[in-house]
């Protein structure tokens, strides 16, 4: 089963992790968030693999729009508001068979290649 990769199709970041899945041969299926954003129940699962701190966009429109409550937020809070605006979900976001292995690309080149498959 390909990797699947969840984010925008004009991300630069989610551009580059592409690139990089295609150099490196790994099988992927990307997922454009905008049109089919992940349930609530799969995101409290990613979660649960990578918390809700590592998960979200801090950098965007979308959370800046929260206002000063946010930072008091359960994390059942921020994955029903993840559920609702995709854009709040940091970018690319990678899922084998149901887990989340990996959000974000800064990671070192070691880590991409255990946690992608390369």
């Amino acid at each position: 089963m390909p990797i699947q990769v969840y984010g925008i199709p004009n991300c630069g970041t989610c551009k580059k992790a592409l690139q990089w899945l295609d150099a490196h041969s790994i099988d992927y299926e990307f997922i454009n968030t905008k049109e089919y954003p992940p349930t609530q129940e799969a995101l409290a699962s990613w979660v649960n693999s990578l918390s809700i701190k590592s998960m979200g966009n801090t950098s965007g429109l979308s959370y800046r729009a929260l206002g000063e409550e946010k930072k008091t937020w359960s994390d059942e809070q921020w994955i029903a508001a993840l559920a609702r605006d995709a854009m709040l979900l940091k970018r690319p976001l990678f899922v084998r068979d149901g887990e989340a292995v990996l959000v974000g690309f800064r990671a070192s080149e070691e880590v991409k290649k255990q946690k992608l498959g390369s």
